[in-house]
């Protein structure tokens, strides 16, 4: 009953919300960008990354990412849930307004006159024994409606416009790891296609070199050490051709799979050496208040507010549910004067329940939604420092990456001239095999490096896209985004 001067308190000023004032928890991360040598040495910048169409400069990538964003199931699922949980939104929002019902109906009824008067007259002759009843009625009415003095209805309803929220920011994060899955599964197929064309390429050269080896020793200026070591080149090439045709195969079933459709020949990447990015968009360093757009976080952020919502409702628990039940209309024993004269007729039944002893279930409902509140802090936090923590990786690979591209690009050029300068000497007489056989091998693994740090170039800039929430440029349609791109209410 300690409550109780509360409530006569509310009974007098008004309605009052008994949620706790929300609170954006402080950010568990560090407040300056990461320092080190493997950063570049720039100002962090808060712009937001161009839209997908503009960050990707190739025609067939974007074809594939519209063909993904179209079929990817997991896309859908987030679609679907986005209209289940505005529609649940809707549901609750409805409780907080009257619902009003009109009814109209009639009653026939037949007894005997005798059982009417109690049996006390006996049957007069020439009159009727039966009694015919009419009854008519219509009425409209409010049915229990709660009046929410205490805001447990109007948390309840934020708790479910959150909940409508958090699943478009959940789709939005879907489709950013859709967008970022295509690339990255596009750019791996271009990359093995161009590793399988060095490999054929390399046995092509390695069986013209097997037999000319061959016709040497076969004119006895070489050995049959020099006609193994030059078949190791070829087997070794052999095997990886064979290797890379079954990956590619693999790589396209990948790829076919995140799409959610089978993608044609025609847009099926070449090889990872054009750019794939428009590289000068997107900044070196970046702002703490890139991490509160993204998706993932804001999704987090919405389920916390539900969280503080739903101590509001719990605490509401402890005091009374007013309820009014009222209906207005007509009676009347003829159809024909059921709108006329005093036929009008009307009730008003208001209900007060108060919570006596409940055996501990509303505290146990508030201790609930307080500890469910803590963990949703602990999940937005844990957002925040993963969302930290992938672009600082990102950032951190960015700033070396190109500097390892540009040694990469020179080992290959100067394994190209090994190879060449060995080849002439062997050719010559002046060296033996083995020099050739080193270099051959050397050049071989400087191209199959220079290609995958292509491949990590590209997927970095893809991922550091994502990271900072790009990937969202879509046209209006269903699978429209979150509170950023589509607007405030469910309605």
């Amino acid at each position: 009953m300690k409550h109780w001067p509360l409530a006569v308190a509310v009974l007098v000023s008004g309605c009052v919300n008994l949620a706790p004032a929300y609170q954006r928890p402080a950010l568990p991360t560090p407040a300056r960008s990461p320092q080190g040598p493997a950063y570049p040495a720039v100002a962090p910048s808060g712009q937001a990354p161009p839209g997908w169409r503009e960050f990707f400069s190739d025609p067939k990538l974007k074809a594939v990412i519209e063909l993904a964003l179209a079929n990817n199931r997991d896309l859908r699922v987030a679609v679907s849930n986005i209209a289940a949980a505005r529609a649940q939104y809707r549901i609750q929002r409805a409780s907080l307004y009257p619902q009003v019902g009109a009814q109209a109906g009639a009653t026939f009824s037949q007894e005997p006159l005798s059982v009417l008067e109690g049996g006390a007259l006996p049957p007069t002759p020439g009159v009727s024994t039966i009694y015919n009843e009419r009854i008519y009625n219509a009425s409209l009415g409010v049915t229990a409606y709660q009046l929410d003095l205490f805001g447990k209805i109007r948390n309840l309803t934020k708790t479910a416009q959150e909940q409508y929220f958090a699943t478009r920011e959940a789709r939005d994060a879907a489709q950013i790891t859709l967008v970022s899955e295509v690339a990255a599964d596009y750019l791996t197929l271009g990359s093995d296609r161009s590793l399988l064309k060095i490999a054929v390429d390399t046995l092509a050269s390695g069986r013209a070199t097997l037999d000319l080896t061959q016709h040497r020793f076969d004119s006895g200026v070489a050995s049959q050490l020099d006609v193994s070591q030059a078949d190791t080149t070829v087997e070794q090439a052999r095997f990886d051709v064979a290797r890379l045709t079954t990956q590619i195969a693999q790589d396209r079933n990948a790829l076919e799979l995140v799409v959610g459709a089978s993608v044609s020949d025609d847009l099926l990447p070449g090889n990872v050496g054009g750019e794939v990015a428009v590289l000068d968009r997107l900044p070196a360093a970046v702002s703490s208040s890139v991490l509160l757009q993204r998706p993932d976080v804001l999704e987090a952020e919405d389920q916390l507010r539900g969280a503080n919502a739903n101590i509001g409702a719990a605490r509401a628990a402890f005091f009374p549910d007013i309820s009014l039940t009222g209906s207005g209309g007509f009676i009347s024993l003829a159809l024909s004067t059921l709108f006329k004269g005093a036929s009008a007729t009307w009730t008003f039944a208001p209900t007060v329940t108060q919570p006596i002893f409940d055996a501990g279930a509303n505290r146990g409902a508030l201790a609930l939604a307080k500890a469910q509140r803590d963990v949703d802090i602990d999940q937005y936090e844990k957002a925040v420092q993963a969302a930290f923590r992938e672009i600082a990786d990102t950032l951190a690979q960015r700033g070396t990456i190109e500097e390892q591209l540009a040694a990469q690009r020179a080992l290959t050029a100067a394994s190209a001239d090994s190879l060449r300068l060995s080849t002439a000497r062997y050719e010559r007489g002046a060296d033996t095999y083995l020099n050739t056989l080193i270099a051959q091998r050397s050049l071989y693994a400087a191209q199959q490096t220079l290609v995958a740090s292509q491949l990590a170039r590209s997927v970095n800039l893809v991922t550091l896209y994502s990271a900072l929430g790009g990937g969202l440029d879509t046209p209006a349609g269903p699978a429209g985004g979150g509170k950023a791109s589509g607007g405030g209410n469910p309605g």
